[in-house]
């Protein structure tokens, strides 16, 4: 049997403001390419399907057509909720939709059921199980756990998984929602550790022939068995350099026969690029860069004015703007020097001090607007 392991879809989720649906459209022509192609039997989604818990129209289109396509190949579909999903929603008609081959693991009463999927090559059946993301505060009262933690919400999971899958004597599967011990975060992923301990052993998982992870957005590998296949689009400059894609898992008639990585299609380069504003206009050795969603940082010792539609004159693509001046941060502006001042002082003087000129009258003028109306507001209030 041939698995294609991916997560952490995020539909609907933009990238500093720029939408990333038609770069999460072309990674589904990528997946079902990759279906067809790699003649995969199972697609297992472990989780965060969406970016939120009420997702965009759109997004819930792209999904549409994203499980719709799957059909259509003849393959059979396991997906997971995970902590940016509405589970509720999420699972909506599961029952229902199961006939279809694609099968909605939301509800964490059932972590114990199996989707039993025959495999094509022979060796019977593999029970492929759905841990959705679990939040302990939720689960400890009907579980009856000893502590409010992410361990004791997985291990009592993957208790009635064990005996689950020893009752039957088949191969089993695993889709988890977690944050393994051991794994590499970025900056995209939503923490999880409100509500209890945040990681999780990667031995909770002894026992299944393979582990889909989710959650963490760069693609690792925990042990031979135990994997994340990360995100595949990147959602934040921290995974810069990260390859994107899905593990292409092989199942033998023993369990785990061998992976290897699918890379996804990159929409766009990220890139970094830090040094005088007047240096990254005119450097020819920044050209690489002119069509990369950038992050910039301005080491000017005096902030320039209208930097950044200076830099996107060059680069269009530039999101992420901040000042990093040469020999250190001015010094800021003290209690002392602002007390018992006019607000419209201290804020021209606040522009004078981290721009090294005085403002102009256009700003002046609404610098004195934006004082009226905080002044306005907090009257009213």
């Amino acid at each position: 049997m041939r698995l294609l392991h991916t997560s952490d879809w995020h539909l609907g989720r933009s990238f500093h403001r720029e939408s990333l649906l038609s770069a999460q459209g072309a990674f589904v022509d990528h997946l079902i390419e990759t279906v067809r192609a790699e003649r995969v039997d199972v697609v297992v989604v472990s989780g965060d399907v969406y970016d939120r818990a009420l997702p965009s129209v759109d997004a819930v289109e792209l999904c549409n057509q994203a499980l719709r396509r799957l059909v259509a190949e003849g393959v059979r579909t396991v997906l997971i909720s995970g902590n940016h999903d509405s589970a509720r929603r999420l699972g909506f008609g599961a029952d229902l939709i199961d006939a279809s081959g694609v099968h909605l693991r939301t509800d964490p009463a059932r972590v114990g059921e199996p989707v039993m999927i025959d495999d094509p090559a022979g060796g019977g059946q593999v029970a492929f199980y759905g841990i959705p993301y679990l939040e302990p505060e939720l689960v400890r009262g009907p579980w009856e756990l000893p502590e409010r933690t992410h361990t004791a919400a997985i291990g009592h999971a993957m208790s009635l998984i064990r005996a689950d899958a020893a009752s039957r004597g088949t191969r089993s599967v695993v889709l988890a929602h977690a944050f393994v011990t051991g794994g590499q975060a970025s900056d995209s992923e939503r923490d999880i550790s409100v509500g209890g301990v945040a990681h999780v052993p990667v031995s909770a998982f002894d026992g299944a022939d393979y582990a889909a992870l989710g959650h963490l957005h760069g693609r690792q590998r925990m042990t031979e068995t135990v994997r994340y296949s990360g995100s595949p689009i990147a959602y934040s400059f921290s995974e810069l350099g990260q390859v994107k894609g899905s593990w292409l898992v092989d199942l033998g008639p023993d369990g785990f026969a061998g992976a290897e990585f699918v890379e996804a299609p990159v929409p766009r380069r990220l890139g970094r690029l830090s040094g005088r504003l007047e240096d990254l206009l005119t450097a020819g050795e920044h050209a690489d860069h002119e069509d990369r969603w950038l992050q910039v940082v301005l080491t000017d010792p005096v902030r320039p004015k209208g930097a950044m539609e200076r830099l996107r004159s060059r680069f269009p693509h530039t999101l992420t703007l901040s000042f990093e001046p040469e020999g250190g941060v001015r010094e800021q502006v003290t209690r002392a020097r602002t007390a018992g001042r006019p607000e419209i002082e201290v804020a021209l003087d606040f522009v004078r001090e981290v721009r090294g000129e005085a403002a102009d009258a256009e700003e002046t003028l609404l610098l004195q607007q934006a004082v009226e109306a905080c002044r306005t507001k907090e009257t009213m209030a």
